[in-house]
C-alpha cells in the first residue's frame, strides 16, 4: 500500500509539473518584427568541429539576414577539425560581403573543445552582444532581427532561444523531434517561471559583460559540454529574472537528428552527464522526477500483469501522467509545426523508459564519444 501511494504521489507530482509548464508555455509573449527599435551590434561565435557538410549552408543563412550587414559580425571558431571545414570557410570567405572572421584553435596552444571556441570567439568579439549557433544549424533570415526585438523590448541580460530537429525522414528520427520538442518546451517553460533549467547552445545570445560578470565558463571547465546551460544558470543567478526565451516560429534554429541509434545514445549520455554538476537544484528536481515518474509508471504495468496491484490503478497512473503530457505536446507541437508527431505519444512512452534508465545511468559514468573524441566528466 505505501509503495502505490509512493508511486502515484511521484507521478501526481510529474502530472502538476508538467500543468504548471503548460500553463507557463501559453503565457510567453510571441515576439514579432516590425516593430521600430534599435539596433543591437550582435557578434555571432559559430564553434565548428568536423562540419564540412554543413557549414556553407549556415553561412548562406547568416548571409540572408534581414538585418544590417553592418549590426553584426561572424567569427567562426574551428576546434581542430579533420575535415574539410577549415577550406570550406576559407573559401566562403574569399567570396562573401558578410564581415566574417574565422579563428583556428590549432594556433591557442592547449585551447580545445567547444567552451574553449566560444571564449575565443568572445575575447575577437566587437559586439556587446553574443548571439551562439552551431555548425550543422540553418537558420531563418529574420533569427538577428527576432533576437533584437526582444533584447530591444525585455532588456535580458540571455536570451534563449527555439532549436527543432529536421527534416526527419523515418520513425527513428521522428522520435527524437517529438522528445525534443518536449524537452524545449519545458526549457521555455521553465525560464518564464523564473526557474530556469534547460536551453540549447544552438541558438542563444547574451550580452558579454553578462558573461564576464559571471566568471564564463569558470567553475565548470572540466565538464566537456554545458556551454549553454552552465552559463544559463550562472547569469539566472547573478542576474535575476533577466533569462528570457525567444517565442517566435522564425526564431526557430533547426538542426539534423542523428542517424544511427549509436549516435544519439552518445549525445543523450553527454548531456545527462552535465546534470550531476548543476549547482542550481531545479534542473536536478526535474530529471529525477521525470526519469522517477516515467520508471514508476512501468513499475505499476508489471505489478498489474503480475496481479499484484490491480489493472485500475495501473490505468490511474498512465492518465495521471499521459494527460499533462498530451496537455503540453498540444501546445508545443503547433509551434513547431509538428503537429503530425502527435500520433507518436504512445510509442514514445514505451521506449522512453530503457531509454532514460540507459542514458541516465551512462551519464553519471561521464564517457561517451563525440565528434570523434573519447570524453569523460570528472
Amino acid at each position: 500500500m505505501i509503495l502505490q501511494l509512493l508511486s502515484l504521489l511521484v507521478v501526481l507530482a510529474y502530472g502538476v509539473c508538467l500543468v504548471v509548464c503548460w500553463i507557463s508555455w501559453r503565457r510567453i509573449p510571441t515576439v514579432e518584427t516590425g516593430q521600430d527599435v534599435p539596433t543591437a551590434f550582435f557578434s555571432v561565435i559559430i564553434p565548428v568541429r568536423n562540419e564540412a557538410a554543413h557549414i556553407a549552408q549556415l553561412l548562406g543563412d547568416l548571409e540572408r539576414q534581414q538585418y544590417p550587414a553592418s549590426a553584426f559580425e561572424v567569427i567562426v571558431v574551428d576546434d581542430h577539425s579533420e575535415d574539410d571545414t577549415v577550406r570550406q570557410v576559407e573559401q566562403f570567405q574569399q567570396q562573401t560581403q558578410l564581415r566574417l572572421s574565422f579563428l583556428n584553435l590549432a594556433s591557442f596552444p592547449g585551447v580545445r573543445q567547444k567552451k574553449g571556441a566560444v571564449e575565443a570567439g568572445i575575447k575577437a568579439a566587437k559586439g556587446e552582444w553574443i548571439a551562439c549557433t552551431d555548425g550543422d544549424c540553418r537558420l531563418h533570415p529574420s533569427w538577428l532581427a527576432l533576437l533584437n526585438q526582444l533584447k530591444q523590448r525585455e532588456n535580458p541580460k540571455i536570451i534563449c532561444g527555439p532549436v527543432a530537429l529536421s527534416p526527419c525522414q523515418n520513425l527513428f528520427q521522428n522520435l527524437q523531434a517529438l522528445e525534443f520538442s518536449a524537452l524545449i518546451g519545458v526549457g521555455a517553460a521553465t525560464l518564464q517561471m523564473g526557474r530556469p533549467t534547460m536551453c540549447n547552445g544552438a541558438n542563444l545570445a547574451y550580452e558579454k559583460d553578462a558573461f564576464y560578470g559571471v566568471n564564463g565558463f569558470k567553475g565548470n571547465e572540466h565538464v566537456p559540454s554545458g556551454d549553454d546551460e552552465f552559463l544559463l544558470h550562472k547569469i539566472q543567478q547573478k542576474y535575476p529574472k533577466r533569462a528570457v526565451f525567444l517565442k517566435a516560429e522564425n526564431a526557430v534554429v533547426k538542426t539534423a537528428p542523428a542517424s544511427r541509434l549509436s549516435q544519439f545514445i552518445h549525445q543523450r549520455v553527454r548531456w545527462a552527464s552535465k546534470w550531476q554538476h548543476y549547482e542550481a537544484w531545479g534542473p536536478k528536481v526535474l530529471a529525477v522526477l521525470v526519469a522517477g515518474a516515467n520508471l514508476l509508471l512501468w513499475f505499476t504495468f508489471f505489478m498489474a500483469v503480475a496481479n499484484v496491484w490491480s489493472w485500475w490503478f495501473f490505468a490511474l497512473c498512465l492518465l495521471v501522467k499521459l494527460g499533462p503530457d498530451l496537455l503540453l505536446f498540444s501546445s508545443v507541437l503547433p509551434f513547431f509545426q509538428k503537429n503530425r508527431l502527435f500520433s507518436l505519444i504512445p510509442l514514445l512512452q514505451v521506449v522512453y523508459v530503457p531509454y532514460v534508465l540507459y542514458t541516465a545511468l551512462s551519464g553519471l559514468k561521464g564517457r561517451y564519444r563525440w565528434k570523434g573524441r573519447e570524453h569523460e566528466t570528472s
